[in-house]
């Protein structure tokens, strides 16, 4: 093969080798370095696409000021851990044990946040599909007795959260269901379980409409919680 056949391929072909997840906002690609740090997702909609339920300012600034922070105040501790730097957020948070004590809860709180908030905007649509189908819906039935029942288990456990914090579904090593709650930004992944639905009770995720009523807000979250995408999330960590 001559040398700029060669070049020519290797050029075509480095088009297509970085992919990017939208869940982690971190390059990835088949060579031994990668991006340092993370981004700021995008939203999957437009601001105001989840009205009337979430409103427009609301998830502007959750996602344009909270989020970014996180994103900010993780990229400037990892700038003290190059160790750590390249990993993808899941992965830094399962070994978060790992990481240097002087800087594990700053990392705790804003990867944390980064990695929390990141799957929550992945599983809402402003077209959402309603019901879990298929394995996800059989494992619903199994664990919570039925997608009646979870909703009313999980609610439950959204209400209860005191101050600040989030409502799970996880799923363990077992491939075992659970809901479960954490407290600020603290992640189900630290304790070796993956999330793949998160409610957000934080007051900055619905003061501004639901003012004190967070069950108003809770229960706003089932008109637009993606079935779809929780079954990706499921089937992916399932197998």
């Amino acid at each position: 093969m001559k040398l700029r056949d060669f070049i020519k391929g290797s050029i075509a072909l480095g088009g297509l080798v970085a992919l990017r997840d939208p869940l982690v906002g971190q390059t990835t690609d088949n060579a031994t370095t990668k991006k340092f740090g993370y981004d700021l997702p995008p939203l999957p909609y437009s601001p105001e696409a989840l009205e009337p339920y979430f409103d427009a300012e609301t998830m502007r600034i959750h996602h344009g000021k909270h989020h970014a922070a996180y994103i900010k105040n993780a990229n400037a501790a990892l700038e003290k851990a190059p160790e750590f730097a390249r990993l993808d957020v899941q992965s830094l948070l399962r070994r978060i044990n790992e990481v240097p004590t002087d800087l594990r809860q700053t990392l705790v709180n804003n990867a944390g946040g980064h990695a929390n908030h990141s799957l929550f905007w992945q599983i809402l649509s402003p077209d959402p599909q309603k019901r879990p189908t298929g394995s996800l819906s059989k494992a619903i039935e199994k664990a919570f007795g039925g997608l009646d029942s979870f909703k009313e288990q999980f609610s439950s456990a959204a209400m209860k959260v005191f101050g600040s914090g989030w409502a799970w579904l996880t799923l363990d090593d077992a491939r075992s269901l659970r809901i479960e709650t954490s407290a600020n930004q603290d992640s189900p992944l630290m304790e070796g379980r993956t999330p793949i639905l998160g409610l957000d009770v934080w007051e900055h995720a619905y003061y501004l409409k639901y003012q004190n009523r967070r069950a108003e807000y809770v229960a706003a979250f089932w008109n637009v919680l993606d079935w779809k995408s929780v079954e990706s999330g499921f089937d992916r960590s399932a197998v």
